[in-house]
């Protein structure tokens, strides 16, 4: 049996859940982005508690690394590393968005476009096709009306997600739809371990979370003395 703990700190909700051989058998959940760091580590232990599980029998930690919160992302990140450090066991890492594309169940016919949320008008984002293949690298964009009018003209396309809401008041167009697609634990626990099957480890000394674009912080730099 492999065992593997999963970390999702990227969106406003988070969760940790421990999973075997794919399959989850216990979830913690952080409904507060605030309460994300002071939420891990007690979560953490509690899941292996209920399981009868030590730390040392687990085979992998896998992290939710990006896009998304920033804080969130480094949160998530630095736990995970730190766990495999000490374990000496390999780290796994999914990108946000193709964990909530594999949420919305291939058709045949309609693409998929998750959202997050990156203030003002901006969202990140990446298009897959209508059997959840991703036809264009994770960005952040800016939001205009005119922004997927190529692709709708093509096929319809759901749109899903924290920042589907603001492209929805730019975009009457009759191919686009919003259904309400929520990313889970199960998803990243089954990606987690497809990639643990094909030995798809991140490089432990250089992850680092893909923040998407360049931070920007509100506050003033000190000048330096």
């Amino acid at each position: 049996m492999t065992y593997m703990l999963v970390i999702q700190t990227a969106l406003d909700e988070g969760f940790v859940c421990l999973a075997a051989n794919g399959s989850v058998i216990g979830e913690k959940k952080c409904l507060e982005r605030k309460d994300q760091a002071a939420f891990l580590h007690p979560a953490i232990q509690s899941l292996l508690e209920e399981a009868h599980l030590k730390p040392g029998r687990l085979d992998a930690i896998a992290v939710v690394s990006g896009p998304g919160s920033y804080t969130g992302l480094r949160i998530g990140m630095a736990c995970a590393k730190g766990l495999c450090f000490a374990l000496s066991i390999p780290l796994v890492t999914l990108n946000t968005l193709d964990w909530m594309a594999a949420a919305a169940p291939p058709d045949g016919k309609s693409g998929s476009c998750p959202m997050i949320d990156a203030r003002r008008m901006e969202v990140f984002t990446a298009r897959y096709d209508a059997h959840g293949l991703r036809m264009e690298d994770p960005r952040a964009l800016i939001l205009s009306p005119d922004a997927f009018a190529e692709a709708l003209r093509q096929h319809p396309i759901r749109f899903f997600g924290s920042g589907a809401e603001k492209w929805k008041a730019l975009c009457p167009h009759p191919n686009a739809w919003f259904p309400d697609i929520r990313p889970k634990a199960t998803t990243a626990s089954q990606m987690a371990w497809s990639h643990w099957q094909q030995s798809a480890f991140a490089d432990l000394a250089y992850a680092a979370p893909f923040y998407g674009k360049e931070f920007h912080s509100t506050l003033k730099p000190h000048p330096l003395p």
